[in-house]
C-alpha cells in the first residue's frame, strides 16, 4: 500500500533556529494529518526560483523567513493585497499548480496584541524600519491606529516602510533612532530590532509607561521586556506573533479552520525550553 505524503516546509537563511517545524508538526499531529510532513530548508534569494520550479504536486505550502519575503512576491503566480501592501510574503500556498503569496505576520501581530488587551494601540512608536516594521504598521492600522512614529538608524533608507505605513492609512513620522529615547510619549512601543539592539531603550521605554511589543522570541526575555515588566507594564513577546502567524499558515495550507492553537503553543514553548 502506498502512502501519499503532503509536504510543506520553512525556507530561509539561516534556518536551523526556526520554530516553524515544531509548530506546524504539532498542528498536523493534533489535526490527524498523518500523511503530512514539514521540514526546514536552508535557502537564499538566488535559489528560491529554482527550488520552486523543482517541487512536485505533493507540496501544499511554504513558510518563508528572511531573506525570501520580498523575492516571493516576484515569483508567485498571485499575491494577496496585504502582501503587496507590506511589501513581503511569508507564505506560499499551492493550488491548481499555482503559487499564491500571502502575509500572515500581520495576523500574528493583530492577534497577539488583541489577546494582551492592546486592541486599541493609540499612539505607537516603532523601532527599526525593516520588513517587520511594515507588517507592524499593517497590524496597527487594522487595530484602529491612525498615527505612528518610526525610529530608524538611517531615516533616508526607511522610505519603503514609510510608504507602506502611509498607504495603509497611518500618519507616519520618521525620527532618528538615536533621538527616539529622549521623549517617549507613545502608548505602545513596537521593537523590530534584532538581538540586543534595543537594550539602550530599556530604561526610557519602561519609564514612559508604554506597553511593549518586542518581536524577539529568543533569547527571552530581552532587556527591554524585563525593564518594562519590572515597572508593571504590559509586554507582548515575539513568540506570540510567531505562534499566531503559524496558526494562520496552517489554516491556509490545509484549508481547515480547526487549527489547534493550544497544541502549537505547547510545542513551541517546549522547543524554546530545550534551547
Amino acid at each position: 500500500m502506498t502512502t501519499t505524503t503532503t509536504r510543506a516546509a520553512v525556507l530561509g537563511s539561516p534556518i536551523a533556529h526556526s520554530l516553524s517545524p515544531a509548530l506546524h508538526r504539532a498542528a498536523h499531529a493534533a489535526m490527524g494529518l498523518d500523511g503530512w510532513s514539514y521540514g526546514a530548508v536552508e535557502m537564499d534569494e538566488e535559489g528560491l526560483a529554482g527550488f520552486l520550479d523543482g517541487l512536485d504536486a505533493s507540496w501544499a505550502g511554504l513558510s518563508l523567513t528572511m531573506p525570501l519575503k520580498r523575492a516571493a512576491l516576484k515569483l508567485a503566480d498571485t499575491v494577496s493585497d496585504l502582501a503587496v501592501a507590506v511589501g513581503g510574503a511569508n507564505t506560499l500556498v499551492r493550488g491548481g499548480g499555482r503559487w499564491h503569496a500571502d502575509n500572515t505576520d500581520v495576523h500574528g501581530i493583530v492577534t497577539a496584541l488583541a489577546e494582551a488587551g492592546l486592541g486599541d494601540p493609540g499612539r505607537a512608536l516603532v523601532l527599526g524600519g525593516g520588513a517587520t516594521a511594515a507588517s507592524a504598521f499593517a497590524g496597527l492600522a487594522a487595530l484602529g491606529a491612525r498615527e505612528a512614529v518610526l525610529a530608524v538608524r538611517s531615516p533616508e533608507r526607511a522610505a519603503a516602510s514609510v510608504d507602506a505605513g502611509r498607504a495603509l492609512g497611518l500618519d507616519v513620522r520618521v525620527v532618528a533612532l538615536a533621538e527616539a529615547a529622549a521623549g517617549i510619549t507613545a502608548d505602545l512601543v513596537v521593537s523590530t530590532l534584532p538581538g540586543t539592539a534595543a537594550d539602550a531603550f530599556a530604561a526610557p521605554v519602561a519609564a514612559s509607561g508604554a506597553a511593549l511589543f518586542d518581536v524577539v522570541y529568543a533569547p527571552w526575555p530581552t532587556a527591554l521586556a524585563t525593564a518594562v515588566r519590572a515597572r508593571g507594564g504590559t509586554v507582548v513577546g515575539g513568540f506570540e506573533m510567531l505562534l499566531h502567524q503559524a496558526v494562520r499558515q496552517v489554516a491556509l495550507m490545509t484549508g481547515r479552520d480547526d487549527v489547534p492553537v493550544a497544541a502549537m503553543r505547547a510545542a513551541g514553548e517546549a522547543a524554546l525550553g530545550r534551547r
